[in-house]
């Protein structure tokens, strides 16, 4: 087991020095001192007090379990506001030289330390360090992957939004630039929908979409395909003229179930004005 080698008399030292501590951990982070106002109100995140509890935990030496959930909270906040990660480990550097650098003054005032104690507390002390900027640093990439993942789900269903008109009929009007992940998320929410809403009729409006690509266009119709499968009609509003050259060029015609409209309006005034 190893020699414990903090002492009420260390932690009171540091307890005495509290503001001493502070503006040398500031004078060691001169880039982050500057953005700790900024931190505090986008992330409620206090770095200095922060500090002071980081410092603590490492002082009392058998706190690791409340020390890597600290991590954690600091890597989900971190994550979560999209704070600087640089920043972040300035801020810990810094107050580890810091801690380095009061320990070197209260060996001087009260020779607590030989050499071989010197190098044990060495490693107590990084190690603890350590082990809370790798749990920050894993919590962090963790769940900053899960926000990206929540994200790009948010923005695929934002890209493939399928409106319902009435109980069994639906509309997806396509916006902006089509590439082949989109028409895989269409292909893929499409089906699901169809399966889940119970869609009989689904018109896909296409007026929004400039132009498209040979490989876009083959996958569109596997799209098309794949809903007349699950015995749900396709209806085609606002073809643009270079998108129907496209298809001509593949020889690419839509089957007899599927009807093409100028405009959407025009779909509507068919499919719900009787």
């Amino acid at each position: 087991m190893e020699k414990v080698l903090i002492d009420e008399d260390i932690k009171g030292y540091f307890n005495k020095h509290k503001q001493d501590f502070e503006n040398q951990l500031l004078s060691h982070a001169v880039n982050v001192r500057d953005k700790i106002n900024d931190i505090l109100r986008v992330g409620e995140i206090d770095l200095i007090n922060n500090a002071h509890k980081l410092i603590n935990f490492i002082l009392e030496g058998d706190k690791q379990t409340e020390l890597k959930l600290f991590a954690k909270q600091e890597g989900i906040a971190w994550a979560t506001h999209s704070l600087t990660l640089s920043f972040k480990l300035e801020w810990v550097q810094a107050i580890r030289r810091t801690l380095w650098s009061f320990m070197q003054e209260l060996n001087k005032e009260k020779q607590k330390f030989d050499l071989d104690s010197i190098f044990l507390l060495e490693k107590q002390l990084n190690n603890q360090i350590d082990d809370f900027l790798n749990s920050f640093f894993i919590n962090y990439s963790t769940f900053k992957d899960a926000l990206l993942l929540s994200q790009r789900e948010v923005v695929e269903n934002l890209s493939v939004p399928i409106i319902p008109i009435t109980p069994t009929i639906c509309i997806l009007p396509l916006i902006g630039t089509m590439d082949s992940f989109r028409t895989t998320i269409l292909e893929e929410k499409v089906l699901t929908e169809i399966n889940r809403l119970h869609i009989q009729i689904l018109i896909i409006d296409l007026s929004g979409i400039a132009e498209m690509e040979n490989k876009v266009i083959e996958n569109l119709m596997k799209t098309i395909y794949g809903t007349s499968m699950m015995g749900c009609r396709t209806i085609i509003t606002g073809l643009r003229p270079d998108v129907v050259r496209q298809m001509i060029k593949l020889g690419i015609n839509f089957d007899k179930e599927t009807k093409t409209f100028g405009t959407l309006q025009q779909a509507l005034n068919e499919f719900l004005i009787k």
